[in-house]
């Protein structure tokens, strides 16, 4: 089997990578206009503020889009297709881009809560954040 590609770490984004290592997510919060911001940028979109420090999420939220890949981009992802790749809106308001876990390939749909969890890659030293389906939880009087 092909091994997966892994990212490149720059010192842009090298504290995204080393939280996710300790099974945390974190993304760029302005230290001026309090905004948060996804994917990591030198400056604040919002205020154009280069001061920013990375801040823990839940990483919880709902899925924004989505689409299934029936066939693999790269052959390290041969034996995964289909899987679906989603577009996820964080409760803190950002978005990120992940593949979602394969035995949520099925039941995803737009709106479908989503909670983060962690991939070690064996032998790589890297931890990749992903997504999975979370069922909701029924409010009292929901039959």
């Amino acid at each position: 089997m092909t091994e997966r590609p892994l990212p490149s770490p720059s010192p842009l984004t090298a504290g995204f990578w080393e939280a996710a290592r300790h099974h945390q997510l974190v993304v760029q919060r302005c230290n001026a206009c309090g905004r948060f911001r996804h994917y990591p940028q030198h400056l604040c979109p919002y205020c154009l503020d280069g001061g920013w420090t990375w801040t823990p999420v839940r990483g919880t939220g709902s899925v924004h889009s989505y689409a299934v890949t029936h066939r693999a981009f790269h052959p390290a992802w041969t034996d995964r297709v289909p899987y679906a790749v989603v577009t996820v809106t964080l409760d803190e308001g950002v978005r990120m881009v992940s593949d979602l876990d394969p035995g949520d390939t099925a039941r995803v749909a737009v709106g479908s809560p989503v909670e983060v969890y962690f991939e070690e890659v064996a032998g790589t030293g890297f931890t990749l954040p992903r997504f999975r389906l979370v069922e909701p939880v029924p409010l009292p009087g929901d039959d």
